[in-house]
């Protein structure tokens, strides 16, 4: 049986014979050598040739394309950029609305390129709903965040509250009590389109080794096993999987979210939930809690996972009993009609994180490294993002792309905040998730007292702030 297979819902469906492509075996010389084939390497190679045809770009890649969290998440296709109100912020009113243009534009942009090279990916752009559900306090967080999006100059055509009603319109929750609506959001089969994106490079003239696992890199040389690649450029476009390629993991820690689907639901089911379109929604609780309707009709549903000691990687992603039945509650109070249905899948991956939550996208000139990640989870549509914006860097362009807080053009590795060291690191990210853990269970309970729910949100509040 194919290992790959396991990987996700998404790939165990695709149709396609995940074979392997060849390794590299060989000594290359190569303009521009890109690690990894997730999205952020393939994105960057696709607008590399694009713009420079005469370009040679050779990817490596350990597994397959799709292996990381590129073919495991739950395909969210977000203009959104993680941490964009504090980055934006501070900026003159102007900028800051061309910076929101840019960002709620990458699903149009996702959308032309994959209707112009003829990769079917399952994109439906229905938007998505933020949803206030299961205890009220969830509601008067939304409200707060909607008054923070106004501060930034987003408007109804951005955001748009939507009453009890409204939302049963779109999605039928058992307690709502009301959500934001974002047309800024598309759903894709997140498989679908990394293996699609992996074979238009290879027709536009990309050299892709998979099977290939990098044990060395530095400026201008990436080493496998078998073979290395010379390169005036270097991207290692890993995420996720930074820990593995010092020195990139003292700036970018692997943490896991995990994901489960159902069986294919009858259409009296969906009649019940709605998501006619396609729609992404998510309850607006710190839990981080997140699904769509996938195009056969499964109900998928993700929530956060969580960080292992010194960032050490999981490869084992069979969910083990509590956390397939924390999803499983999570999903059940939100739709009970589906407590007791049979879940077809259940899978999980590593993504990477930056700290203070903030994205980056640098161009080292003096070593000639370009680099993007700290996506967060939101990586979907991030990294379409990263791509475009590191083609530019790498090919000296000027253009908008560059000209955003979260690009820095000439910059070393260095100048990325660092994680601090074990166990500090460990010690507070598990606290941090015991508070949210603790607030939810606290508020979701009816019967809890005000003073122990006043308790919970302060706790969990202040440990967020922490984070960021």
């Amino acid at each position: 049986m194919n290992p790959w297979r396991n990987i996700s819902l998404w790939m165990d469906r695709i149709d396609d014979p995940l074979q392997a492509r060849p390794r590299l075996q060989a000594d290359l010389q190569a303009d521009v050598a890109i690690i990894g084939a997730g999205y952020t390497g393939l994105w960057t190679a696709y607008y590399l040739k694009r713009q420079a045809p005469q370009l040679r770009v050779a990817i490596v890649e350990a597994e397959t394309a799709g292996f990381g969290a590129s073919g495991r998440n739950g395909g969210w296709l977000m203009g959104n950029l993680l941490g964009e109100d504090r980055l934006l912020a501070g900026l003159p009113a102007a900028e800051r609305k061309a910076s929101f243009d840019l960002l709620h534009g990458i699903p149009d942009e996702v959308a032309q390129v994959v209707a112009r090279e003829g990769i079917d990916c399952d994109l439906r752009q229905g938007g998505v709903l933020y949803c206030a559900a299961r205890y009220p306090e969830q509601e008067v967080r939304l409200r707060e965040y909607l008054d923070g999006l106004r501060a930034l100059g987003l408007g109804e055509d951005d955001y748009r509250w939507l009453a009890p009603s409204e939302l049963a319109e779109q999605l039928r929750l058992a307690n709502a009590y009301g959500a934001l609506y974002s047309p800024h959001c598309a759903t894709i089969d997140p498989a679908k389109l990394v293996r699609g994106l992996a074979r238009c490079v290879e027709a536009l003239g990309v050299q892709l080794y998979e099977r290939s696992a990098v044990i060395d890199w530095q400026p201008g040389l990436v080493r496998t096993a078998q073979g290395s690649v010379r390169a005036d450029w270097v991207v290692p476009a890993i995420e996720g999987y930074a820990a593995g390629l010092p020195p990139l993991g003292r700036h970018q820690l692997p943490v896991q979210s995990l994901i489960i689907a159902t069986e294919p639901l009858p259409a009296e089911v969906w009649a019940d939930i709605g998501l006619q379109r396609g729609q992404a929604f998510s309850e607006f609780s710190r839990q981080v809690t997140y699904g769509q309707r996938s195009r056969d009709d499964r109900l998928v549903f993700g929530a956060r996972g969580g960080y292992r000691f010194s960032g050490r990687l999981r490869r084992d992603f069979n969910l083990s009993d509590d956390e397939l039945g924390l999803r499983r509650y999570l999903m059940g109070e939100l739709f009970p009609q589906l407590r007791g249905v049979r879940l077809s899948h259940a899978w999980g991956g590593n993504l990477g994180m930056a700290r203070r939550f903030q994205p980056h996208m640098l161009r080292d000139l003096k070593q000639r490294i370009a680099l993007a990640g700290g996506y967060g989870g939101e990586g979907v549509g991030a990294s379409n993002l990263g791509g475009r914006t590191l083609a530019d860097l790498i090919l000296g362009r000027d253009s908008e792309l560059l000209r955003q807080p979260w690009v820095l053009p000439d910059s070393p590795i260095s100048r990325l905040r660092r994680w601090e060291p074990e166990p500090c690191r460990w010690l507070g990210y598990n606290a941090i998730i015991r508070s949210f853990v603790h607030e939810d269970r606290v508020l979701a309970n009816p019967h809890s007292p005000a003073w122990r729910r006043r308790l919970a949100q302060a706790v969990a509040e202040r440990m967020e702030r922490l984070m960021s």
